[in-house]
């Protein structure tokens, strides 16, 4: 049955000799996976294999039935085509980390508008902001553990819990000033905070997931993020 849906593009991997599977987060089915035919040549239309690279927002009219785990797409188009997202190394790099998290922590098959709503709002502040972005990756990941069920109410909790768990997080009154603004007000909110707090809230941060999601593992992307933005 053709179903029209949007879509944030989460990442995609080589099938057979032109083919990928693209995974997509979905605002009327969560989680999908989709098989696009024939992007990877050079006579592919449209260079269409670009929808598909991290957190591209997507209109799309998909084949779907409940039972499948592959599924394919009838129509496909970007509804916000970025500007500065991908061609802002800081920008870029946030959102490199951004897709490797939502990958490894976003497992349901049916749709949740809030969290699609915020998801889609986080990029379209991370595409269109000039200045007070250094910290989104923060406060995204704070704001995102609320829809997982883990959310800290204050910095003092979100200290108690590392502790709780052998993580020895000790932070300062700037520090912890700074938490309470990053949980408390919008993303892009003004937060002074030097290189060194922000690396060490970066890691507390990934810590603090991998207690609560222990299929987490490994993330890839945090050395480059905290080189690139400290």
């Amino acid at each position: 049955m053709l179903q029209k849906t949007r879509g944030i593009a989460l990442s995609y991997i080589r099938y057979r000799e032109t083919s990928i599977i693209a995974r997509v987060y979905t605002e009327e089915f969560g989680l999908q996976n989709y098989i696009i035919n024939s992007v990877r040549t050079a006579k592919s239309k449209n260079n269409r294999i670009a929808l598909f690279q991290p957190l591209t927002l997507l209109d799309m009219v998909v084949y779907y039935k409940d039972d499948r785990d592959l599924s394919r797409l009838s129509e496909v188009k970007t509804s916000h085509p970025f500007q500065s997202l991908p061609f802002d190394v800081a920008k870029s790099t946030m959102a490199m980390f951004v897709m490797e998290l939502l990958n490894k922590v976003l497992k349901e098959e049916a749709g949740n508008p809030i969290l699609f709503r915020f998801l889609v709002d986080s990029v379209l502040f991370l595409e269109e902001a000039r200045t007070n972005y250094e910290n989104f990756h923060l406060a995204f990941l704070l704001k995102l553990s609320f829809f997982l069920g883990f959310g800290p109410e204050s910095a003092r909790e979100f200290e108690s819990q590392l502790r709780e768990n052998a993580y020895p997080f000790l932070p300062d009154n700037e520090m912890e000033t700074a938490l309470n603004t990053l949980l408390r007000q919008p993303i892009g909110t003004p937060i002074k905070l030097a290189r060194a707090a922000r690396n060490e809230l970066l890691d507390a941060l990934v810590a603090y997931y991998q207690i609560h999601i222990d299929t987490i593992g490994e993330v890839k992307s945090l050395p480059v993020l905290r080189e690139v933005l400290g």
